[in-house]
This record gives structure tokens, C-alpha cells and sequence, in this order.
């Protein structure tokens, strides 16, 4: 099933502000993650994008995940529309990225699309609440989606292809954002919960019934799924989901690598766990069919997915 010029197979990128890790910049502990890249080293933002679609990712997601108009004028000291046109520079990076890709590797079979990063409103708490979802408790629908609304706004003002609704933790959150979603009718997005265990939401709701519910209640929706959580857990998440009666959505994921994060420390290093390729074709007999990865996942993950899925229309091999 494809929807809105989505193809049905899709390889989503991976862990981008891991890769910037990588690359020696120092996110951990920042409250605006790779976000605050977008304003002091740009290029350095559009090259993880190159890396991840020289690698075979057919979406991008923008580096606007903990990205917000309060957020960059407490930490950044702009002003409001500063902070809402670098929301829009993370989307032009992106752009920039698939021009420069494509004036040199050539079209594809599948068109490269950009979708616009919306992490959970625990992100901009900075103290590890978006890993329990414990806000919700607290907060109404209205003021979920006042806080999102500033964001949402801006990346699709920016041009993105679709949004990027992702690593909610609570069914609250997802009611929010698809409801906020109504105000743009001509928007489209995935949603993409963080789950705790192979049946529960971080918040501790079934996520196959926050799933179904929520796919019903929108048109706009066009995937459902889990990220950043173990990949083991992926199959028992989205397992029952796919042949519910009336679920008409696509199925995503993009788990991490499976190590550790503890919120004081950090990821807690330790021996790789299989990786998302020796996976991915059980997923795809489960009837998940965008895939990709998470924190810790890199352009090589994605490169190994592309020649496990389809290795007919895999690009030469371009990662170290």
C-alpha cells in the first residue's frame, strides 16, 4: 500500500545526532541536542544528511527533533522569528543535501523526500521526562498543542514532505498531535511512539490499542509505528497492528541500536546486539515497510538494510 506518492518500501535514515557525536561534537547534556548545530555549524548538519542518503535512506528527517521557538530564544538568545527561521534553516539543510545528492549520484527509483522532525514535549524539559511521558499528567490536549503548534507551523511553512511525529510516549501526546495535525489539512505525517516493553507505551498504555484508535481518527496519518526502542521489542509492538480489522496505515520502524540509555550516564556502552538488518526481513513479513533506525544506528545500518530489503536497487557502497 502507498499513499500521497509514498512508496510502500521505504528506508528511513538513522541516528543523526549520533552520527554528529561522532563526528566530536558534544550533544549529551545539551538542552537543544543537535539542534543547536543548526546555528553554529550548519555544514556539519548537511553532511550527516549526505552520509545517510549516499547510504540508501529515502527519507531524511530534519535535525529539528528538540528545535523550538522557546527553546532557541532561552538558549540562543533569539528573537521569536529568529528562532521560527532556523526551524526553517533544518529543513533547507535537508534540501540542500538532496540537491547536492542527486546532482551527483542521479534520481532514484524512489523520490528522496525530507519529513520535519516533531520530538515530545518532555524533550524540551531537559530532565528525562520524555522517556516516561509523566507531563501528560498535568498538562490538557490545548496546552500540548499550543506548545507543538510553533514547530508544526514552521517546517511546514519550511516545505517539508511530510512531519515526523516521533518518540511520543504517551497516548495524551498522540491525541494532541493528531489534532493539531487538522489545523494544516494539507499536511501528512507518521507518528511514532517510545515504548517501554514489548506492549506498553513509555506511559504505560496498550500501544496497540493507542495505535489503532489514533490511526482511525485521522486521514492525515500515513504510518504508524515504534522508534528508539530495542529492536527486539518491534515485532511484538506492531505485530497485532497490521491485520486489525479497518487499519488502513502503514507500519514504521526505527529502533535504536539496543544498548542502553540511562539518563544520568547516558548510552551505557557494551557489545553490539544483532543488528537492525538481521531483523528487518522478519519486519517486513510482519507487514512493516518503513524502516530504518534510531539513536546509535548509523549509515552503515542503513546501507545493510537497503542490501537486505532490496538489494536490486541498492546505490555502490559509500560508508567506511
Amino acid at each position: 500500500m502507498a499513499r500521497s506518492g509514498f512508496a510502500s518500501l521505504l528506508l528511513l535514515d538513522g541516528g543523526v545526532s549520533s552520527e554528529l557525536e561522532a563526528a566530536g561534537f558534544p550533544l549529551q547534556g545539551d538542552p537543544l541536542w543537535s539542534s543547536r548545530l543548526l546555528l553554529t555549524h550548519p555544514d556539519a548538519v548537511k553532511d550527516v544528511h549526505l552520509r545517510f542518503l549516499r547510504s540508501g535512506s529515502d527519507v531524511i528527517s530534519t535535525a529539528t527533533y528538540q528545535a523550538s521557538v522557546p527553546g532557541f530564544v532561552s538558549h540562543l538568545g533569539l528573537r521569536p522569528e529568529e528562532a521560527r527561521q532556523l526551524i526553517h534553516t533544518g529543513v533547507r539543510l535537508a534540501r540542500e543535501a538532496v540537491h547536492e545528492y542527486i546532482s551527483t549520484a542521479g534520481p532514484r527509483e524512489v523520490e528522496v523526500k525530507v519529513a520535519g522532525s516533531v520530538g515530545p514535549y518532555g524533550a524540551h524539559l531537559h530532565d528525562g521526562s520524555e522517556y516516561t511521558g509523566a507531563y501528560v499528567d498535568t498538562l490538557s490536549t490545548e496546552e500540548l498543542m499550543d506548545w507543538h503548534r510553533p514547530q508544526v507551523s514552521a517546517l511546514l511553512e519550511a516545505g517539508v514532505d511530510l512531519l515526523a511525529l516521533e518518540t511520543v510516549p504517551s497516548a495524551a501526546e498522540g491525541l494532541a498531535l493528531v489534532q493539531l495535525l487538522r489545523e494544516f489539512p494539507g499536511a501528512s505525517a507518521w507518528l511514532s511512539f517510545s515504548c517501554k516493553d514489548s506492549r506498553h507505551t513509555c506511559h504505560g498504555e496498550e500501544f496497540g490499542e493507542v495505535a489503532l484508535a489514533l490511526a482511525a481518527r485521522s486521514r492525515q496519518l500515513l504510518a504508524v509505528g515504534v522508534n528508539c526502542c530495542d529492536p527486539e521489542l518491534v515485532g511484538d509492538l506492531l505485530g497485532g497492528v497490521a491485520n486489525a480489522k479497518g487499519f488502513d496505515k502503514l507500519l514504521l520502524a526505527y529502533p535504536n541500536s539496543g544498548e542502553h540509555w540511562d539518563v544520568q550516564r547516558g548510552w551505557e556502552r557494551r557489545p553490539r546486539r544483532p543488528t537492525l538488518a538481521t531483523y528487518s526481513l522478519a519486519w517486513r513479513d510482519l507487514g512493516i515497510s518503513w524502516i530504518g533506525g534510531c539513536c546509535r544506528t548509523g549509515p552503515q545500518d542503513i546501507e545493510e538494510l537497503g542490501r537486505t530489503l532490496r538489494p536490486q536497487m541498492q546505490p555502490p557502497s559509500t560508508t567506511a
